[in-house]
């Protein structure tokens, strides 16, 4: 029995890459919460951005101050993007201590060097272990990007888009529906790009044709569509597809202004007012979800005050504003005009204040209503009470419905009357 303490920072994907190589471990294995008492301790990084780096170290010291004083020392593993971001010779110079570094471009044999290092045989059929719980489960079908956004690090990181095969998608989202999974969220770092690298035209249609009829499916959802990608065919194909796909979309815009844009690199979104207006205009029940960059350099007053009207006026379901971090080998890093810190923390949380209003004025419109809801889990400190989600709530990243009553359980979907709003979550009874 191989005892395993498993750690998984940043985005959803590295959740999807550490669920796969937890399952990949030779022999049985046992999940323990103390890296002390774990023959394997795996860390997966995030390494997007300089406080995210800064957060993957601290785990990492953290992990090696534990095994120093465990009884027996365990194997410690890191992989992620910090490995991808630094390099494994430069970690391991740093961070001796380290057994074993994984680069995400060489993922595919993480299986046998980890299976190596423990001096166990390779698994020959390895099985994703789920950690999200019975109720959702993310689907990775792609890694890497092709975009050249002038701020971002992921093309560097994780190398040029690359789309899984669509049968090995449709075999892991069977297998996951199997479990009991009634939710499916799709993501990589552009999800509309899907199938692109391969000389596919319509490569997430054809791979929404695989999943949309799959049995046990109540809900799939969009993450990470980039603008040009929801063209009016494709919005088209989703309204004739109809359930169990959610009009959720997750279009991640950066900013408002033309000319901010760009100087990000992103000219395909220089108008974001045409893609919400073409969403819309197709699907106008939709929930909207976008994040957007303040104090990018050579952001204005009068362009923030820009991207502030644009928000009041399209109303998003959900958004998340981040200030600007100027990233090492970006070419925004380097660019005249940097924005003080003081000014993008006061810009960025305006917006999440006018934001708050938007939010707790559309779901106050919920109160009354009966709504399906998606159990995920019991809460942590109220006996009874369960956390779930709406079609418009997205896990990890939106707000949640508090819910309580008969045939409330981890994994079911429940007909419940929605009896209380708030800034960001709902309270219902089943």
């Amino acid at each position: 029995m191989i005892s395993i303490y498993s750690i998984s920072l940043g985005c959803p994907k590295n959740r999807v890459d550490s669920e796969w190589l937890l399952g990949a471990v030779p022999g049985p294995m046992q999940p323990v919460d103390d890296p002390a008492a774990a023959d394997l301790v795996l860390i997966n990084t995030c390494g997007f951005i300089q406080p995210a780096v800064e957060e993957s170290v601290r785990t990492i010291l953290q992990a090696i101050q534990d095994a120093e004083q465990a009884a027996r020392r365990p194997l410690i593993a890191v992989t992620g993007c910090l490995v991808g971001r630094y390099g494994r010779d430069e970690l391991a110079a740093e961070l001796p201590e380290v057994d074993l570094w994984l680069t995400n471009l060489d993922m595919v044999r993480w299986p046998g060097m980890v299976a190596e290092a423990l001096g166990l045989p390779p698994r020959q059929d390895p099985m994703r272990i789920l950690s999200t719980g019975p109720s959702y489960a993310y689907l990775k079908i792609s890694d890497g990007c092709d975009h050249n956004c002038a701020f971002c690090t992921i093309p560097s990181i994780r190398g040029p888009l690359a789309s899984t095969p669509a049968e090995r998608v449709e075999r892991d989202a069977r297998h996951l529906l199997g479990q009991g999974v009634k939710e499916l969220v799709l993501v990589a770092q552009d999800v509309t790009g899907y199938g692109r690298d391969n000389g596919l035209k319509h490569g997430l249609r054809d791979l929404l044709d695989r999943l949309l009829p799959l049995d046990g499916l109540a809900r799939l959802r969009l993450m990470y569509l980039y603008p040009a990608g929801l063209t009016k065919e494709f919005l088209s194909y989703l309204r004739d597809a109809g359930a169990p796909f959610v009009p959720y979309f997750d279009v991640p815009l950066q900013h408002a202004h033309p000319d901010v844009l760009s100087r990000m690199g992103r000219p395909f979104a220089r108008n974001p007012r045409e893609v919400v207006d073409r969403i819309r205009n197709v699907f106008p029940e939709a929930a909207l979800r976008t994040s957007f960059i303040v104090g990018y350099p050579g952001e204005t007053k009068a362009h923030w005050e820009h991207l502030r009207d644009f928000i009041a006026e399209t109303r998003f379901h959900h958004l998340g504003v981040f200030a600007y971090q100027p990233e090492e080998g970006t070419p925004a890093a380097d660019m005249p005009e940097q924005v003080e810190d003081t000014t993008k923390e006061w810009r960025r949380d305006a917006l999440m204040e006018l934001q708050a209003e938007i939010s707790e004025e559309i779901l106050a419109t919920c109160e009354g209503e009966r709504m399906d809801i998606l159990v995920d889990a019991e809460h942590e400190e109220w006996p009874g009470l369960h956390i779930g989600r709406t079609w418009f709530q997205a896990p990890e990243v939106d707000g949640v419905t508090y819910i309580s009553g008969p045939g409330v359980e981890p994994g079911a979907m429940v007909e419940a009357d929605i009896v209380e709003t708030r800034e960001y979550d709902l309270v219902a009874l089943s």
